[in-house]
């Protein structure tokens, strides 16, 4: 059983906390420091963002953070270098997530047998199409044994939902909101009536949800209706302080104070 599925085959009652941040931010060389610093302090998997330069669906942080690690250097030459040690360092599942334009550049089947070579677990990315997956490039991650997550929003119809269910390998993302990422995640009779609808659907797939996930409170409510959250903007921005390392593991306890 490969880490991802058995993550959520053995959860329990565990509440599944997902951390994203930018590779190569706030400095070039401190992606895998950090995957390992979040893994100590407790995180069940990561998300490690590969920067663009047109983040278009990204907000204000997650933008800026990409920008900086483009500045500083970073392409996925020099991720996939960073990673070559990963599992040296880190047993937690590790995505990477990103636009299809640099994925396209660097080759699919090139980016692929990378992530497999340095113990990717799976990939998340947004715009590409479900229909261009399914038909060109589904036999090129299944070979290299990529889950590729895909992405649920409140406006997916049911029979979308269901083919998504029946294509994933890892987990179903859910989005809180149609929104950039950074917004707060807000209780609404709409946000209840969605969450309540995906989870009457009983899906084959676990399911996480995120944006807007930034806080204790907000973790909580995500995963009474998932069994996941992410968090990403309120991490990143954790990164900002030149003292980051040392508050880590204090921003993983607030979220999730069960975990050690």
């Amino acid at each position: 059983m490969n880490r991802i599925k058995n993550l959520f085959a053995n959860k329990g009652d565990k509440r599944i906390l997902s951390i994203y941040y930018t590779a190569g931010y706030p400095t070039l060389n401190s992606t895998v420091d950090i995957a390992e610093a979040l893994e100590k302090a407790g995180v069940d998997f990561l998300e490690i963002g590969f920067p663009y330069s047109d983040p278009v669906a990204d907000g204000p942080v997650i933008q800026h953070s990409s920008e900086m690690a483009l500045r500083n250097g970073m392409t996925l030459d020099v991720l996939f270098d960073q990673l070559k040690d990963l599992r040296k360092r880190v047993n937690i599942p590790v995505f990477l997530m990103g636009y299809v334009n640099p994925v396209l550049q660097y080759g699919v089947e090139n980016f692929c047998k990378a992530c497999a070579a340095v113990g990717v677990d799976g990939t998340i990315i947004p715009d590409l199409p479900m229909y261009e997956y399914e038909e060109q490039y589904q036999t090129v991650f299944e070979t290299h044994g990529l889950s590729n997550i895909f992405l649920v929003t409140p406006q997916t119809s049911e029979e979308r939902i269901r083919k998504i269910d029946r294509l994933s390998t890892g987990f179903i993302y859910l989005l809180s909101s149609s929104a950039t990422t950074g917004k707060n995640l807000t209780v609404s009779e709409n946000t209840e009536s969605y969450f309540s609808r995906i989870r009457a659907m009983e899906l084959d797939n676990p399911t996480v949800i995120g944006f807007g996930i930034s806080n204790h409170d907000t973790f909580v409510h995500a995963t009474d209706h998932a069994d996941g959250a992410i968090v990403g903007s309120a991490f990143v921005k954790l990164l900002d302080d030149p003292e980051y390392s040392t508050k880590i593991a204090p921003f993983i306890q607030q979220l999730s104070p069960s975990v050690p």
